[in-house]
């Protein structure tokens, strides 16, 4: 496992790490996420990605839980959270979802340290960009969030290059802390954002990435090529939205002529898929799920085939599935 610097800052997060998207307390709970967070550390995982509206705040307490029975140093860990859709949709008042305005941000983070029974949490992200809210309130907020010591670095998910431009600006202005990261969805068939919209802001504000989706929720598996199958993500309770793009003809015709390149490489897709998205210069970190040991093993097993992503190799991939990707 290799370190790479968060953007400009001076943390190192490992090439590879874990999140809990989905699958913590639906799928897996505080015994397989104390198992799979140990074999993740002993692989040199050193990052652990969560986020408030994961199984209604439950994600966050069953990881929390498991660092709590593992007993690791504080130091050797890093670990994330974000905010935006808030808690008990049904029965909050206005102000308290959907929203990065200062007293839901000032109170969720209070709530996060909370469940996950830490005194501060490293990196805290604005889930989504917020229509209503002044883009200078939130950066206020956030930066006080680290003043307070309740959190170390913030930055944004999935917000256009322009806004994170504009909250950079007004921090720089102000002389506030200022967003060091972006969590945007990056896979072979989602590249705009990372290689085309955030272009400029690699250089001129040092921006890190720590991407999500490396496997397209399991597209890149090949797992969905004959439908979608019992028990996988597609088939689960609130997850159908992503049935239209697992099903999607011509990107699954792409993933069997992938097969073939990972056959050659001796690895699984899975691994090819990661190993691609951790193979651009400008990622962090590439956050992977698993709802399983197996899974993990398989994910972590993609360090070994980022050296075998030659010129030839990469162009190989680039012409099978770039037509394909938006």
């Amino acid at each position: 496992m290799q370190y790479r610097r968060l953007g400009r800052s001076g943390l190192q997060v490992s090439e590879l790490s874990l999140g809990s998207w989905v699958t913590y307390h639906n799928q897996v709970d505080v015994a397989a996420a104390r198992e799979m967070l140990a074999a993740a550390r002993d692989a040199g995982v050193n990052f652990f990605d969560n986020a408030e509206a994961y199984a209604g705040g439950k994600s966050e307490v069953v990881m929390g839980e498991a660092f709590k029975a593992l007993k690791w140093p504080r130091l050797s860990y890093i670990v994330s959270t974000k905010f935006y859709w808030g808690l008990e949709r049904d029965t909050q008042p206005v102000n308290h979802k959907d929203t990065l305005n200062r007293k839901y941000l000032m109170q969720a983070i209070d709530g996060s340290l909370q469940r996950m029974g830490l005194d501060c949490i490293d990196l805290v992200y604005c889930h989504r960009p917020d229509p209503h809210t002044p883009i200078e309130e939130t950066v206020w907020a956030m930066s006080d969030m680290i003043r307070q010591g309740k959190a170390l670095y913030w930055g944004t998910s999935e917000w256009p290059a322009d806004d994170i431009r504009a909250a950079w600006d007004i921090a720089e202005r102000h002389h506030l802390h200022k967003p060091v990261m972006e969590q945007p969805q990056y896979h072979l068939f989602h590249r705009r954002r990372v290689e085309q919209d955030y272009a400029r802001l690699y250089e001129d504000i040092g921006l890190g990435l720590t991407t999500w989706s490396p496997l397209a929720s399991g597209l890149l598996t090949g797992k969905y090529r004959d439908g979608i199958p019992a028990g996988s993500r597609g088939a689960m309770e609130g997850m159908g939205f992503l049935v239209k793009g697992l099903t999607d003809e011509a990107k699954n015709s792409a993933v069997v002529r992938l097969g073939a390149v990972a056959q050659e490489l001796g690895c699984s897709l899975a691994q090819l898929a990661i190993a691609w998205a951790a193979r651009n210069p400008r990622v962090s970190t590439v956050i992977t799920g698993a709802s399983k040991r197996s899974q993990l093993n398989d994910n972590l097993g993609a360090v070994a085939v980022l050296p075998k992503l030659t010129p030839e190799v990469m162009a190989r991939i680039d012409q099978i599935t770039a037509p394909l990707a938006a």
